[in-house]
Protein backbone atom coordinates (compact mmCIF):
# COMPACT_ATOMS: atom_id res chain seq x y z
CA UNK A 1 0.00 0.00 0.00
CA UNK A 2 1.51 2.95 -1.18
CA UNK A 3 0.92 6.45 0.78
CA UNK A 4 0.71 9.54 -0.72
CA UNK A 5 1.28 13.01 0.32
CA UNK A 6 -2.70 14.31 0.57
CA UNK A 7 -2.79 10.86 3.13
CA UNK A 8 -0.39 11.93 5.30
CA UNK A 9 -1.63 15.32 5.40
CA UNK A 10 -5.37 14.28 6.67
CA UNK A 11 -4.00 11.82 8.73
CA UNK A 12 -1.47 14.00 10.38
CA UNK A 13 -3.91 16.92 10.99
CA UNK A 14 -6.94 14.35 12.51
CA UNK A 15 -4.03 13.29 14.77
CA UNK A 16 -3.32 16.48 15.84
CA UNK A 17 -7.34 17.35 16.30
CA UNK A 18 -7.44 14.11 18.28
CA UNK A 19 -4.62 15.21 20.55
CA UNK A 20 -6.26 19.09 20.76
CA UNK A 21 -10.17 17.18 21.61
CA UNK A 22 -8.26 14.47 24.50
CA UNK A 23 -6.25 17.34 25.71
CA UNK A 24 -9.27 20.06 26.02
CA UNK A 25 -7.67 22.99 26.07
CA UNK A 26 -9.89 24.52 23.28
CA UNK A 27 -13.17 23.33 23.58
CA UNK A 28 -13.83 20.81 20.53
CA UNK A 29 -15.87 23.49 17.99
CA UNK A 30 -12.47 25.51 17.73
CA UNK A 31 -10.77 22.52 18.00
CA UNK A 32 -12.59 21.15 14.48
CA UNK A 33 -12.61 24.60 13.04
CA UNK A 34 -8.82 24.91 12.97
CA UNK A 35 -9.11 20.94 11.34
CA UNK A 36 -10.89 22.63 8.65
CA UNK A 37 -9.04 25.69 8.05
CA UNK A 38 -5.39 23.21 7.84
CA UNK A 39 -7.18 21.27 5.67
CA UNK A 40 -8.00 24.13 3.19
CA UNK A 41 -4.54 25.68 3.43
CA UNK A 42 -2.90 22.32 3.22
CA UNK A 43 -5.00 21.80 -0.25
CA UNK A 44 -6.75 18.75 1.04
CA UNK A 45 -10.19 20.28 0.81
CA UNK A 46 -10.96 22.61 -1.95
CA UNK A 47 -11.56 26.39 -0.76
CA UNK A 48 -14.67 26.48 -2.41
CA UNK A 49 -15.93 23.62 -0.39
CA UNK A 50 -14.93 24.55 2.95
CA UNK A 51 -17.98 25.63 4.47
CA UNK A 52 -20.84 23.85 2.73
CA UNK A 53 -21.00 21.23 5.93
CA UNK A 54 -22.23 24.63 7.80
CA UNK A 55 -25.44 24.09 4.67
CA UNK A 56 -25.53 20.48 5.68
CA UNK A 57 -28.63 18.79 6.01
CA UNK A 58 -27.38 17.16 8.60
CA UNK A 59 -26.36 20.56 10.36
CA UNK A 60 -29.46 22.04 9.65
CA UNK A 61 -31.61 18.88 11.03
CA UNK A 62 -29.39 18.97 14.64
CA UNK A 63 -29.65 22.81 14.83
CA UNK A 64 -33.89 22.60 13.84
CA UNK A 65 -34.30 19.46 16.52
CA UNK A 66 -32.40 21.83 19.75
CA UNK A 67 -34.69 24.66 18.71
CA UNK A 68 -37.59 22.32 19.15
CA UNK A 69 -36.49 20.00 22.10
CA UNK A 70 -35.78 23.88 23.58
CA UNK A 71 -39.35 24.67 23.01
CA UNK A 72 -40.86 21.61 24.07
CA UNK A 73 -39.80 21.52 27.40
CA UNK A 74 -40.13 25.45 28.01
CA UNK A 75 -44.07 24.86 26.94
CA UNK A 76 -44.62 22.72 29.85
CA UNK A 77 -45.48 20.02 27.69
CA UNK A 78 -43.58 16.99 29.71
CA UNK A 79 -44.59 18.76 32.97
CA UNK A 80 -46.36 15.41 33.98
CA UNK A 81 -42.74 13.50 33.89
CA UNK A 82 -41.97 15.21 37.09
CA UNK A 83 -45.08 14.40 39.21
CA UNK A 84 -45.04 10.84 37.69
CA UNK A 85 -41.22 10.66 39.03
CA UNK A 86 -42.08 11.63 42.24
CA UNK A 87 -44.68 9.71 43.03
CA UNK A 88 -42.85 6.37 42.90
CA UNK A 89 -40.05 6.76 45.18
CA UNK A 90 -40.36 4.08 47.20
CA UNK A 91 -37.92 1.08 45.87
CA UNK A 92 -34.85 2.34 44.15
CA UNK A 93 -34.86 0.09 41.12
CA UNK A 94 -38.56 1.29 40.30
CA UNK A 95 -37.51 4.80 40.31
CA UNK A 96 -34.45 4.49 38.55
CA UNK A 97 -36.06 2.36 35.95
CA UNK A 98 -38.74 4.84 35.92
CA UNK A 99 -36.55 7.86 35.12
CA UNK A 100 -33.96 6.29 32.84
CA UNK A 101 -36.83 4.46 31.17
CA UNK A 102 -38.55 8.28 30.74
CA UNK A 103 -35.46 9.67 29.46
CA UNK A 104 -35.06 7.11 27.17
CA UNK A 105 -38.51 7.87 25.52
CA UNK A 106 -38.02 11.88 25.65
CA UNK A 107 -34.93 11.31 23.93
CA UNK A 108 -35.70 9.61 21.15
CA UNK A 109 -37.43 12.64 19.83
CA UNK A 110 -35.64 15.29 21.63
CA UNK A 111 -31.87 15.77 21.95
CA UNK A 112 -30.33 14.07 24.88
CA UNK A 113 -28.99 17.10 26.93
CA UNK A 114 -32.57 18.80 26.64
CA UNK A 115 -33.64 15.83 28.20
CA UNK A 116 -31.76 15.76 30.80
CA UNK A 117 -31.72 18.97 31.63
CA UNK A 118 -35.81 18.52 32.22
CA UNK A 119 -35.45 15.69 34.33
CA UNK A 120 -32.30 16.41 36.12
CA UNK A 121 -33.95 18.95 38.66
CA UNK A 122 -36.94 15.65 39.04
CA UNK A 123 -34.34 13.29 39.75
CA UNK A 124 -32.62 15.66 42.21
CA UNK A 125 -35.84 15.76 43.84
CA UNK A 126 -36.41 12.17 43.84
CA UNK A 127 -33.22 11.56 45.76
CA UNK A 128 -33.78 13.98 48.66
CA UNK A 129 -37.50 12.42 48.77
CA UNK A 130 -36.41 9.22 48.94
CA UNK A 131 -33.01 10.00 51.05
CA UNK A 132 -31.05 8.28 48.47
CA UNK A 133 -27.59 9.85 46.84
CA UNK A 134 -28.19 11.34 43.90
CA UNK A 135 -25.49 9.72 42.18
CA UNK A 136 -26.93 6.58 41.16
CA UNK A 137 -30.49 8.21 39.74
CA UNK A 138 -28.26 10.83 37.82
CA UNK A 139 -25.79 8.57 35.72
CA UNK A 140 -28.97 6.17 35.30
CA UNK A 141 -31.05 9.01 33.43
CA UNK A 142 -27.41 10.01 31.55
CA UNK A 143 -27.32 6.83 30.34
CA UNK A 144 -30.73 6.01 30.01
CA UNK A 145 -30.97 9.16 28.01
CA UNK A 146 -28.25 8.15 25.65
CA UNK A 147 -29.45 4.64 24.65
CA UNK A 148 -32.90 6.32 24.36
CA UNK A 149 -31.44 8.80 21.12
CA UNK A 150 -30.83 5.49 19.30
CA UNK A 151 -34.34 4.84 18.49
CA UNK A 152 -34.73 7.41 15.49
CA UNK A 153 -32.86 9.69 13.47
CA UNK A 154 -33.86 12.62 15.12
CA UNK A 155 -32.93 11.17 18.81
CA UNK A 156 -29.04 11.60 18.40
CA UNK A 157 -26.57 13.19 16.04
CA UNK A 158 -24.81 10.68 15.34
CA UNK A 159 -27.42 9.29 13.50
CA UNK A 160 -28.15 12.16 11.54
CA UNK A 161 -24.73 12.27 10.27
CA UNK A 162 -25.25 8.39 9.51
CA UNK A 163 -28.59 8.95 7.37
CA UNK A 164 -27.19 12.39 5.80
CA UNK A 165 -23.96 9.92 4.66
CA UNK A 166 -26.05 7.05 3.05
CA UNK A 167 -27.82 9.12 0.89
CA UNK A 168 -24.94 10.92 -0.43
CA UNK A 169 -23.50 7.17 -0.82
CA UNK A 170 -26.47 5.38 -1.97
CA UNK A 171 -28.94 7.96 -3.28
CA UNK A 172 -31.38 7.25 -0.26
CA UNK A 173 -30.85 9.02 3.39
CA UNK A 174 -31.93 6.50 6.48
CA UNK A 175 -35.67 6.81 7.41
CA UNK A 176 -36.88 8.24 10.33
CA UNK A 177 -37.49 5.00 11.97
CA UNK A 178 -35.24 2.68 10.02
CA UNK A 179 -33.29 3.38 13.52
CA UNK A 180 -35.80 1.52 15.36
CA UNK A 181 -35.52 -2.08 15.44
CA UNK A 182 -31.57 -2.23 16.68
CA UNK A 183 -31.83 0.98 18.78
CA UNK A 184 -34.88 -0.11 20.44
CA UNK A 185 -33.84 -3.46 21.65
CA UNK A 186 -30.55 -2.22 22.90
CA UNK A 187 -32.17 0.96 24.07
CA UNK A 188 -35.15 -1.48 26.27
CA UNK A 189 -31.90 -4.31 27.16
CA UNK A 190 -29.66 -1.10 28.50
CA UNK A 191 -32.37 0.10 30.24
CA UNK A 192 -33.44 -3.38 32.30
CA UNK A 193 -29.59 -4.13 32.81
CA UNK A 194 -29.49 -0.35 34.49
CA UNK A 195 -32.63 -0.56 36.74
CA UNK A 196 -32.22 -3.96 38.04
CA UNK A 197 -28.47 -4.11 38.69
CA UNK A 198 -26.01 -1.68 36.96
CA UNK A 199 -27.44 1.17 39.40
CA UNK A 200 -25.63 -0.60 42.08
CA UNK A 201 -22.50 -0.88 40.26
CA UNK A 202 -22.71 3.49 40.72
CA UNK A 203 -20.00 4.52 43.19
CA UNK A 204 -21.87 6.04 46.23
CA UNK A 205 -24.96 3.73 45.48
CA UNK A 206 -24.05 2.39 49.12
CA UNK A 207 -24.55 5.60 50.48
CA UNK A 208 -27.53 6.36 52.99
CA UNK A 209 -29.09 9.50 51.49
CA UNK A 210 -29.32 12.89 52.99
CA UNK A 211 -32.31 14.33 54.46
CA UNK A 212 -33.40 17.52 54.40
CA UNK A 213 -33.37 20.37 51.72
CA UNK A 214 -29.55 19.61 50.35
CA UNK A 215 -29.40 18.42 47.04
CA UNK A 216 -26.08 17.17 47.08
CA UNK A 217 -23.49 14.98 49.06
CA UNK A 218 -21.33 17.99 50.34
CA UNK A 219 -21.22 19.63 53.81
CA UNK A 220 -21.99 23.05 52.22
CA UNK A 221 -20.55 25.91 50.05
CA UNK A 222 -17.85 28.36 50.18
CA UNK A 223 -18.28 31.62 49.66
CA UNK A 224 -17.05 34.98 50.82
CA UNK A 225 -18.95 38.19 52.52
CA UNK A 226 -17.36 41.48 53.55
CA UNK A 227 -17.54 43.16 56.99
CA UNK A 228 -19.22 47.02 56.04
CA UNK A 229 -18.44 49.85 57.69
CA UNK A 230 -21.44 49.83 59.62
CA UNK A 231 -21.93 46.51 60.64
CA UNK A 232 -22.29 45.67 64.32
CA UNK A 233 -19.44 43.05 64.04
CA UNK A 234 -17.16 45.79 63.35
CA UNK A 235 -14.88 45.31 66.32
CA UNK A 236 -16.20 41.93 67.51
CA UNK A 237 -14.12 39.19 67.80
CA UNK A 238 -14.58 35.62 65.80
CA UNK A 239 -15.50 34.17 69.39
CA UNK A 240 -18.61 36.99 69.79
CA UNK A 241 -19.36 35.70 66.24
CA UNK A 242 -19.36 32.38 66.75
CA UNK A 243 -21.89 33.49 69.75
CA UNK A 244 -24.12 35.90 67.42
CA UNK A 245 -24.77 32.63 65.05
CA UNK A 246 -25.10 29.88 67.01
CA UNK A 247 -28.02 29.29 65.66
CA UNK A 248 -26.48 29.50 61.68
CA UNK A 249 -24.98 26.30 60.93
CA UNK A 250 -22.02 28.11 58.86
CA UNK A 251 -18.26 27.75 59.77
CA UNK A 252 -16.12 30.87 59.42
CA UNK A 253 -12.87 29.03 57.45
CA UNK A 254 -10.67 32.36 56.93
CA UNK A 255 -10.60 36.17 57.50
CA UNK A 256 -8.75 38.09 54.32
CA UNK A 257 -7.61 41.55 55.55
CA UNK A 258 -5.88 43.05 52.60
CA UNK A 259 -3.06 40.57 51.83
CA UNK A 260 -3.07 38.84 55.16
CA UNK A 261 -5.40 35.60 56.04
CA UNK A 262 -5.76 34.57 59.68
CA UNK A 263 -7.54 31.39 60.57
CA UNK A 264 -10.83 31.27 61.32
CA UNK A 265 -9.63 29.37 64.76
CA UNK A 266 -7.98 32.44 66.29
CA UNK A 267 -10.94 33.33 68.45
CA UNK A 268 -9.43 36.66 69.83
CA UNK A 269 -8.97 38.19 66.66
CA UNK A 270 -11.34 40.96 66.18
CA UNK A 271 -13.05 41.78 63.16
CA UNK A 272 -12.11 45.07 61.04
CA UNK A 273 -14.54 47.13 58.34
CA UNK A 274 -13.53 45.28 54.99
CA UNK A 275 -12.63 42.32 56.31
CA UNK A 276 -13.61 39.33 53.94
CA UNK A 277 -14.94 36.58 55.54
CA UNK A 278 -14.81 32.78 53.91
CA UNK A 279 -17.52 30.88 55.59
CA UNK A 280 -18.65 27.01 54.64
CA UNK A 281 -22.63 26.61 55.25
CA UNK A 282 -25.34 25.05 53.36
CA UNK A 283 -27.25 27.35 51.39
CA UNK A 284 -30.16 28.22 53.36
CA UNK A 285 -27.64 29.23 55.96
CA UNK A 286 -25.67 31.34 53.22
CA UNK A 287 -28.16 33.28 53.05
CA UNK A 288 -29.33 33.47 57.27
CA UNK A 289 -25.89 34.43 57.83
CA UNK A 290 -26.06 36.97 55.39
CA UNK A 291 -29.53 38.74 56.34
CA UNK A 292 -28.88 38.48 60.56
CA UNK A 293 -25.07 39.64 60.77
CA UNK A 294 -25.11 42.66 58.88
CA UNK A 295 -22.72 41.68 56.30
CA UNK A 296 -22.93 41.70 52.66
CA UNK A 297 -21.60 39.81 49.30
CA UNK A 298 -17.83 40.19 48.81
CA UNK A 299 -18.52 40.23 44.79
CA UNK A 300 -21.01 43.35 45.29
CA UNK A 301 -19.24 46.50 43.84
CA UNK A 302 -18.34 49.21 46.32
CA UNK A 303 -19.96 51.76 43.91
CA UNK A 304 -22.75 50.15 42.34
CA UNK A 305 -25.83 51.27 45.15
CA UNK A 306 -28.50 50.54 42.97
CA UNK A 307 -27.41 46.72 42.50
CA UNK A 308 -26.25 46.21 45.57
CA UNK A 309 -29.81 47.40 47.46
CA UNK A 310 -31.00 44.56 44.72
CA UNK A 311 -28.37 42.11 45.78
CA UNK A 312 -29.00 42.20 49.67
CA UNK A 313 -32.83 42.85 49.75
CA UNK A 314 -33.56 39.41 50.74
CA UNK A 315 -37.36 40.48 49.78
CA UNK A 316 -38.86 37.83 47.51
CA UNK A 317 -35.71 36.02 46.93
CA UNK A 318 -34.30 33.27 46.64
CA UNK A 319 -31.70 30.44 46.41
CA UNK A 320 -31.04 28.33 43.20
CA UNK A 321 -28.47 25.86 42.71
CA UNK A 322 -27.52 25.14 38.53
CA UNK A 323 -24.69 23.24 36.53
CA UNK A 324 -22.51 24.29 34.12
CA UNK A 325 -23.37 23.18 30.94
CA UNK A 326 -21.34 22.87 27.35
CA UNK A 327 -21.15 25.78 25.63
CA UNK A 328 -22.27 27.91 28.47
CA UNK A 329 -21.64 31.97 28.69
CA UNK A 330 -19.60 30.91 32.28
CA UNK A 331 -17.36 27.96 30.78
CA UNK A 332 -13.93 29.08 31.10
CA UNK A 333 -14.75 32.57 32.75
CA UNK A 334 -12.90 33.42 36.22
CA UNK A 335 -15.91 34.23 38.68
CA UNK A 336 -14.45 37.76 39.01
CA UNK A 337 -14.89 38.87 35.79
CA UNK A 338 -18.78 37.78 35.10
CA UNK A 339 -20.93 40.79 34.66
CA UNK A 340 -23.65 38.26 33.35
CA UNK A 341 -25.84 38.53 36.67
CA UNK A 342 -24.97 42.39 38.01
CA UNK A 343 -27.88 43.84 35.70
CA UNK A 344 -30.25 40.96 36.89
CA UNK A 345 -30.01 41.50 40.17
CA UNK A 346 -28.39 38.04 40.99
CA UNK A 347 -25.26 37.39 43.02
CA UNK A 348 -22.93 34.26 42.47
CA UNK A 349 -22.16 32.92 45.93
CA UNK A 350 -20.37 29.97 45.68
CA UNK A 351 -19.05 27.19 43.75
CA UNK A 352 -18.59 23.22 44.33
CA UNK A 353 -16.92 20.70 41.99
CA UNK A 354 -17.47 17.12 41.67
CA UNK A 355 -19.88 17.76 44.94
CA UNK A 356 -17.33 19.47 47.07
CA UNK A 357 -16.57 23.03 47.97
CA UNK A 358 -14.48 25.35 46.39
CA UNK A 359 -12.18 26.56 49.28
CA UNK A 360 -9.85 29.38 47.75
CA UNK A 361 -10.91 32.63 47.11
CA UNK A 362 -14.01 32.86 44.98
CA UNK A 363 -12.92 35.83 42.45
CA UNK A 364 -10.30 33.59 41.42
CA UNK A 365 -12.07 30.65 40.35
CA UNK A 366 -12.54 29.40 36.82
CA UNK A 367 -16.01 27.62 36.22
CA UNK A 368 -15.84 24.44 33.59
CA UNK A 369 -18.63 22.34 32.88
CA UNK A 370 -20.14 20.79 35.34
CA UNK A 371 -19.55 22.98 38.36
CA UNK A 372 -22.55 23.86 40.43
CA UNK A 373 -22.79 27.20 41.05
CA UNK A 374 -25.42 28.74 43.61
CA UNK A 375 -27.51 31.68 42.94
CA UNK A 376 -29.00 34.04 44.90
CA UNK A 377 -31.83 36.68 43.51
CA UNK A 378 -35.37 37.62 42.98
CA UNK A 379 -37.50 34.39 42.47
CA UNK A 380 -38.55 35.91 39.23
CA UNK A 381 -36.00 36.71 37.33
CA UNK A 382 -33.46 34.17 38.32
CA UNK A 383 -34.68 31.46 35.91
CA UNK A 384 -34.11 33.92 33.16
CA UNK A 385 -30.66 34.68 34.82
CA UNK A 386 -29.58 30.81 34.63
CA UNK A 387 -31.18 30.76 30.99
CA UNK A 388 -29.72 33.41 29.77
CA UNK A 389 -26.41 31.76 31.41
CA UNK A 390 -26.51 28.54 28.98
CA UNK A 391 -26.68 26.68 32.80
CA UNK A 392 -29.03 23.79 34.00
CA UNK A 393 -31.24 24.18 36.82
CA UNK A 394 -30.94 21.60 39.57
CA UNK A 395 -33.98 22.72 41.59
CA UNK A 396 -37.75 21.37 40.94
CA UNK A 397 -39.43 24.71 42.18
CA UNK A 398 -42.04 24.99 39.27
CA UNK A 399 -41.78 22.37 36.45
CA UNK A 400 -43.74 24.55 34.14
CA UNK A 401 -41.34 26.46 32.43
CA UNK A 402 -43.20 28.42 30.01
CA UNK A 403 -46.92 29.30 29.16
CA UNK A 404 -48.91 25.88 29.97
CA UNK A 405 -51.55 26.95 27.23
CA UNK A 406 -48.89 26.40 24.03
CA UNK A 407 -48.10 22.42 25.30
CA UNK A 408 -50.53 21.32 23.04
CA UNK A 409 -49.87 23.35 20.17
CA UNK A 410 -45.86 22.74 20.67
CA UNK A 411 -46.68 18.51 20.46
CA UNK A 412 -49.29 18.61 17.55
CA UNK A 413 -46.94 21.14 15.51
CA UNK A 414 -43.69 18.27 16.30
CA UNK A 415 -45.90 15.22 16.10
CA UNK A 416 -47.05 16.72 12.65
CA UNK A 417 -43.46 17.20 11.48
CA UNK A 418 -42.59 13.74 12.12
CA UNK A 419 -45.90 12.72 10.22
CA UNK A 420 -44.35 14.22 7.42
CA UNK A 421 -41.47 12.53 7.56
CA UNK A 422 -42.69 9.22 8.58
CA UNK A 423 -44.48 8.97 5.36
CA UNK A 424 -41.83 10.34 3.05
CA UNK A 425 -43.58 13.20 1.95
CA UNK A 426 -40.81 15.91 2.85
CA UNK A 427 -36.72 15.53 3.99
CA UNK A 428 -36.44 15.71 7.71
CA UNK A 429 -34.62 18.85 8.00
CA UNK A 430 -37.49 20.12 5.76
CA UNK A 431 -39.86 19.24 8.02
CA UNK A 432 -38.24 19.96 11.09
CA UNK A 433 -37.80 23.67 9.50
CA UNK A 434 -41.43 24.23 9.06
CA UNK A 435 -41.96 23.58 12.93
CA UNK A 436 -39.43 25.62 13.68
CA UNK A 437 -40.97 28.52 11.26
CA UNK A 438 -44.52 27.47 13.21
CA UNK A 439 -43.32 27.90 16.47
CA UNK A 440 -41.88 31.58 16.02
CA UNK A 441 -44.66 32.75 13.33
CA UNK A 442 -47.45 31.95 15.92
CA UNK A 443 -45.66 33.58 19.04
CA UNK A 444 -44.77 30.67 20.69
CA UNK A 445 -41.44 30.93 20.70
CA UNK A 446 -40.26 34.34 21.02
CA UNK A 447 -37.86 35.22 18.04
CA UNK A 448 -35.55 36.88 20.52
CA UNK A 449 -35.37 33.04 22.14
CA UNK A 450 -35.05 31.21 19.02
CA UNK A 451 -31.51 30.72 19.06
CA UNK A 452 -30.72 30.15 22.47
CA UNK A 453 -31.72 26.84 22.17
CA UNK A 454 -29.43 25.64 19.74
CA UNK A 455 -25.84 24.22 21.37
CA UNK A 456 -24.03 26.11 18.98
CA UNK A 457 -20.79 24.14 19.37
CA UNK A 458 -22.19 21.21 18.09
CA UNK A 459 -22.82 22.78 15.00
CA UNK A 460 -19.70 24.55 14.38
CA UNK A 461 -18.09 21.29 14.83
CA UNK A 462 -20.33 19.27 12.15
CA UNK A 463 -20.21 22.34 9.80
CA UNK A 464 -16.47 21.86 10.28
CA UNK A 465 -16.05 18.56 10.01
CA UNK A 466 -18.37 17.10 7.59
CA UNK A 467 -15.67 18.48 4.78
CA UNK A 468 -12.92 17.15 6.92
CA UNK A 469 -14.39 13.55 6.86
CA UNK A 470 -15.20 14.58 2.83
CA UNK A 471 -11.80 15.08 2.51
CA UNK A 472 -10.87 11.34 3.73
CA UNK A 473 -12.38 9.87 0.94
CA UNK A 474 -11.47 12.14 -1.68
CA UNK A 475 -7.67 11.79 -0.64
CA UNK A 476 -8.55 7.72 -0.45
CA UNK A 477 -7.37 7.96 3.02
CA UNK A 478 -10.24 6.06 4.12
CA UNK A 479 -9.96 2.81 1.64
CA UNK A 480 -5.84 2.82 3.01
CA UNK A 481 -7.35 2.78 6.58
CA UNK A 482 -10.09 -0.09 5.42
CA UNK A 483 -7.22 -2.13 3.76
CA UNK A 484 -5.33 -2.06 6.91
CA UNK A 485 -8.29 -3.25 9.04
CA UNK A 486 -8.64 -5.84 6.38
CA UNK A 487 -5.07 -6.63 7.00
CA UNK A 488 -4.95 -7.41 10.67
CA UNK A 489 -8.61 -9.20 10.26
CA UNK A 490 -7.59 -11.46 7.38
CA UNK A 491 -9.22 -14.94 7.32
CA UNK A 492 -11.86 -13.30 9.72
CA UNK A 493 -15.55 -13.69 8.97
CA UNK A 494 -17.20 -10.04 8.39
CA UNK A 495 -19.27 -10.49 11.78
CA UNK A 496 -16.05 -10.21 13.66
CA UNK A 497 -14.97 -7.43 11.35
CA UNK A 498 -17.94 -5.46 12.17
CA UNK A 499 -17.82 -6.71 16.11
CA UNK A 500 -14.30 -5.04 15.73
CA UNK A 501 -15.85 -1.36 13.79
CA UNK A 502 -18.60 -1.62 16.71
CA UNK A 503 -15.99 -1.39 19.03
CA UNK A 504 -13.28 0.86 18.06
CA UNK A 505 -16.04 3.18 17.36
CA UNK A 506 -17.04 3.02 20.89
CA UNK A 507 -13.65 3.21 22.33
CA UNK A 508 -13.62 6.53 20.01
CA UNK A 509 -16.24 8.07 20.98
CA UNK A 510 -15.58 7.65 24.67
CA UNK A 511 -12.32 10.07 24.21
CA UNK A 512 -14.06 12.54 21.56
CA UNK A 513 -17.22 13.91 20.50
CA UNK A 514 -20.05 11.67 19.27
CA UNK A 515 -20.38 13.17 16.16
CA UNK A 516 -16.86 13.65 15.11
CA UNK A 517 -16.63 9.74 15.93
CA UNK A 518 -19.65 9.18 13.30
CA UNK A 519 -17.81 11.99 10.87
CA UNK A 520 -14.52 10.15 10.63
CA UNK A 521 -16.11 6.56 10.79
CA UNK A 522 -18.92 6.17 8.93
CA UNK A 523 -17.02 6.68 5.28
CA UNK A 524 -13.90 4.01 6.96
CA UNK A 525 -17.57 1.49 7.56
CA UNK A 526 -18.58 2.25 4.00
CA UNK A 527 -14.80 1.32 2.49
CA UNK A 528 -14.56 -1.70 4.70
CA UNK A 529 -18.04 -3.52 3.59
CA UNK A 530 -16.79 -2.36 -0.17
CA UNK A 531 -13.60 -4.25 0.22
CA UNK A 532 -15.65 -7.00 1.95
CA UNK A 533 -17.88 -7.15 -1.54
CA UNK A 534 -21.44 -7.04 1.54
CA UNK A 535 -23.89 -4.55 1.97
CA UNK A 536 -22.31 -1.13 3.87
CA UNK A 537 -26.28 -0.08 5.87
CA UNK A 538 -24.75 -2.92 8.78
CA UNK A 539 -21.30 -1.10 9.06
CA UNK A 540 -23.25 2.43 9.04
CA UNK A 541 -25.67 1.32 11.77
CA UNK A 542 -22.84 -0.45 13.52
CA UNK A 543 -21.29 3.08 13.19
CA UNK A 544 -24.02 4.85 14.72
CA UNK A 545 -25.01 2.67 17.75
CA UNK A 546 -21.36 2.85 18.62
CA UNK A 547 -20.38 6.17 17.93
CA UNK A 548 -23.67 7.68 20.29
CA UNK A 549 -22.93 5.00 23.08
CA UNK A 550 -20.02 6.62 25.22
CA UNK A 551 -20.34 5.79 28.95
CA UNK A 552 -16.81 5.20 30.37
CA UNK A 553 -15.73 8.78 30.46
CA UNK A 554 -17.57 11.88 31.40
CA UNK A 555 -15.86 13.74 28.02
CA UNK A 556 -17.42 11.58 25.51
CA UNK A 557 -20.69 12.88 25.91
CA UNK A 558 -22.24 15.92 27.19
CA UNK A 559 -24.65 14.77 29.51
CA UNK A 560 -21.79 12.72 31.54
CA UNK A 561 -19.96 15.92 31.89
CA UNK A 562 -23.22 17.91 33.01
CA UNK A 563 -23.96 14.99 35.92
CA UNK A 564 -20.80 14.81 36.98
CA UNK A 565 -20.47 18.07 39.39
CA UNK A 566 -24.56 17.60 40.74
CA UNK A 567 -23.59 13.75 41.15
CA UNK A 568 -20.12 14.42 42.56
CA UNK A 569 -18.84 11.59 40.48
CA UNK A 570 -14.91 11.65 39.48
CA UNK A 571 -13.52 10.67 36.18
CA UNK A 572 -13.12 6.94 36.93
CA UNK A 573 -16.76 6.51 38.19
CA UNK A 574 -18.16 6.04 35.40
CA UNK A 575 -16.33 3.01 33.63
CA UNK A 576 -17.89 0.75 36.62
CA UNK A 577 -20.98 1.13 35.13
CA UNK A 578 -20.30 1.77 31.66
CA UNK A 579 -18.17 -1.05 30.74
CA UNK A 580 -20.43 -3.63 30.91
CA UNK A 581 -23.61 -1.67 29.66
CA UNK A 582 -20.42 -0.95 26.29
CA UNK A 583 -20.35 -4.66 26.01
CA UNK A 584 -24.02 -5.61 26.67
CA UNK A 585 -24.87 -2.65 23.74
CA UNK A 586 -22.51 -4.69 21.68
CA UNK A 587 -23.83 -8.36 22.48
CA UNK A 588 -27.69 -7.28 21.87
CA UNK A 589 -26.76 -4.48 18.73
CA UNK A 590 -24.61 -6.77 16.85
CA UNK A 591 -26.96 -9.58 15.87
CA UNK A 592 -29.74 -7.62 15.47
CA UNK A 593 -28.12 -5.62 12.78
CA UNK A 594 -27.45 -8.95 11.44
CA UNK A 595 -31.05 -9.94 11.62
CA UNK A 596 -32.72 -6.40 10.57
CA UNK A 597 -29.62 -5.37 7.80
CA UNK A 598 -28.37 -8.50 6.82
CA UNK A 599 -24.42 -8.49 5.47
Amino acid sequence: MTVTGPQITIFAILLVLLILLVWGRWRYDVAAFLALLASVLLGVVPAENAFYGFGHPATVTVAAILVLSRTLASSGATDWIGRLVTRNSDRPAGQIGLLSFLGAGLSAFMNNIGTLGLLMPVALQAAVKSKRPAAPLLMSLSFGSILGGLVTLIGTPPNIIIAAYRGEVSGTPFGLFDFAPVGLATALAGVAFIALIGWRLVPSAGKPGGAGDELFDIEGYVTEVRVPKDSKLVGETLAELDRLSADIDALVIDVIRGSRRFPGSMTTLPLEAGDILKIEAGPENIERFLAGLGVELAGVSKGANTDKAKLLDFTDRTLTEAVVAQGSRLEGRVVGSLRLFRSRGVALLAVSRQGKPFRGRLTSFRLRVGDVVLLHGDAERLPEAVSAAGCLPLLQRDLSFGQRRYAAAVAAIFGFAIALTAFGLVPIQIALGLAVAAVVVTGILPVRELYQGIDWPVVVLLGALIPVGGALQSTGATTLIAESILTLTHGFSPVVVLALIMIVTMTMSDVLNNAATAVVMAPIGVAIADRLNVASDPFLMAVAVAASCAFLTPIGHQNNALIMGPAGLKFGDYWRLGLPLEVLVVAVSLPMILWVWPL
